[in-house]
């Protein structure tokens, strides 16, 4: 089983509100021998979007192959003016250098949706992203993680108990399914 952690943030930081959740759930996957294969856009090297080229970028070909050869995706954003960073869609519109595949864009893979704010508008960026996953053919996880950038840390710089909570259950539903974790099956 592999899982995709897809870093939609600029951010080089050390220690980056980015970096951190990615490596966060990147520790929590690992601890259930979950293979994790961390994109970050920031690293990426990826152009703007264009089909018009005579020839694919190496940057997007590796792209395509390591977002459709993964089971799973846990898609990452800052909020950036209501909603995913440009670099990310930039991304996902590459994508469509899948279109020929027997099983093009994300075909039926889960994903699932995190994203954080200053204030409390990070459903937005989810709302975005979940656009998006759709148009790709895949299907989103009906829980995603919207933060509070204030909330998402401790006194001593881990992930809080409540935040904690959320990406436990998230990565659950992810590997999981959804009707082994509803109060009500459906």
């Amino acid at each position: 089983m592999k899982v995709l952690i897809f870093n939609g943030a600029l951010d080089r930081r050390p220690r980056s509100t980015s970096e951190r959740v990615a490596n966060h759930l990147k520790d929590k996957l690992s601890a259930r021998d979950v293979e994790v294969d961390v994109f970050n856009m920031a690293e990426a090297g990826i152009p703007l979007f264009d089909m018009q080229l005579n020839k694919i970028p190496t940057a997007v070909e590796l792209m395509n192959l390591r977002f459709t050869n993964a089971d799973f995706h846990i898609w990452l954003t800052p909020l950036y003016h209501g909603g995913m960073t440009g670099v990310m869609k930039n991304c996902l519109d590459w994508l469509e250098c899948s279109s020929k595949m027997s099983r093009p864009y994300l075909s039926g893979k889960r994903i699932g949706l995190v994203c954080w704010a200053d204030g409390v508008q990070a459903m937005q960026g989810i709302n975005g992203m979940d656009v998006v996953a759709k148009s790709l053919r895949a299907w989103t996880l009906p829980y995603s993680v919207p933060i509070q950038k204030k909330d998402l840390f401790d006194a001593e710089g881990s992930v809080s108990p409540e935040y904690e909570q959320r990406f436990q259950l998230l990565i659950n539903l992810l590997l999981e399914g959804p009707l082994q974790h509803t109060a009500h099956p459906l």
